[in-house]
């Protein structure tokens, strides 16, 4: 048996009675882990579940992953954990689930209620309807790979971050792009529309084609990854194929081109700036999963590009 004591500086009403004496039976410092102790501290109070724990040792404030050992984390015997409380916690399915629905709802709305948003009728035009088809498509694939598909190596994110997450995509990709793009400037009979390029169907479909081929890349490269961790587990292992061999995160590239083609489809200034809001974020993203593959890895990790192939 392991004893750890789990004590908490500033106290914690979900954990009265602080500091508490965890005992892990049938195991070592060795073998019992942080995951071990969350366990026991949780199996005491019930309310301060497992994923709302950050452990830490007392000379150092990071929190320890739940696959560590005691032993590697310096906890011996009767040694000393300090616990945080990360706040309520929501899942990563419900967090995407609840990010993509906002777009699923607002653009439907738009596009066949146009008198109350705009005033009157609009006719749509070609353009329109590509792009109506073009983004349900895409977050109902979110969705679907949400649900079928991501396995994360996080199972929880504090429930308050959920209200930052969804703004992007129900206000950026929601409300302004469904604003901008159904309404009659882009109408059918809108001079900014007719007798352009805009409307011409072999432009439109010519977008569509390369938009569809980046559709179908980023769900093959979300496949990849779905193939490299086990169910249940958070195995991590370096990424080959389709789009790997030339970055470490094409499927940022992908997404990044389908918005793109977007963006060139309509000259909307919402379609722009949602595409430039997005690939900010992946891009801070995709090099801080790169550093981290060749942290991991080291030489094991091939030479490839971040996001851009040949260039960065």
């Amino acid at each position: 048996m392991v004893r750890v004591t789990v004590s908490s500086p500033r106290g914690t009403p979900l954990a009265p009675g602080l500091p508490y004496v965890v005992e892990i039976p049938s195991k070592t410092p060795v073998t019992a882990t942080i995951a071990d102790v969350k366990n026991a501290f949780a199996s005491k109070y019930p309310k301060f579940y497992t994923s709302r724990q950050k452990l830490s040792t007392k000379a150092d404030k990071k929190g320890l992953s739940d696959e560590t050992t005691l032993a590697t984390a310096g906890v011996t015997d009767g040694g000393e954990l300090v616990v945080k409380d990360l706040g309520p916690q929501i899942s990563w399915t419900t967090v995407f689930v609840i990010e993509y629905i906002g777009p699923l709802i607002v653009h439907p709305l738009m596009y066949y209620l146009p008198a109350i948003f705009y005033g009157g009728p609009v006719q749509h035009s070609m353009l329109q309807k590509f792009v109506y088809a073009q983004v349900m498509l895409h977050f109902l694939k979110r969705e679907f790979e949400t649900l079928f598909v991501h396995r994360f190596s996080h199972g929880t994110m504090p429930f308050a971050y959920i209200f930052r997450n969804s703004f992007h995509y129900h206000v950026f990709g929601g409300v302004l792009l469904a604003y901008a793009i159904y309404s009659p400037t882009y109408g059918i009979s809108s001079p900014y529309i007719q007798g352009t390029i805009r409307d011409d169907p072999r432009f439109l479909w010519a977008c569509t084609a390369v938009w569809l081929w980046a559709e179908l890349s980023n769900g093959l490269t979300h496949l990849t990854l779905r193939n490299l961790r086990p169910a249940g587990t958070k195995q991590r292992a370096i990424p080959y194929g389709y789009g790997f061999n030339l970055v470490s995160c094409p499927n940022y590239t992908f997404e990044i081109i389908g918005w793109t083609v977007m963006s060139i489809m309509t000259g909307s200034y919402a379609a722009w700036f949602f595409l430039f809001a997005g690939s900010y974020f992946m891009w801070m993203w995709a090099v801080k999963k790169h550093r981290n593959y060749r942290k991991e890895f080291g030489d094991r990790y091939p030479k490839r590009n971040v996001i851009i192939p040949f260039i960065y």
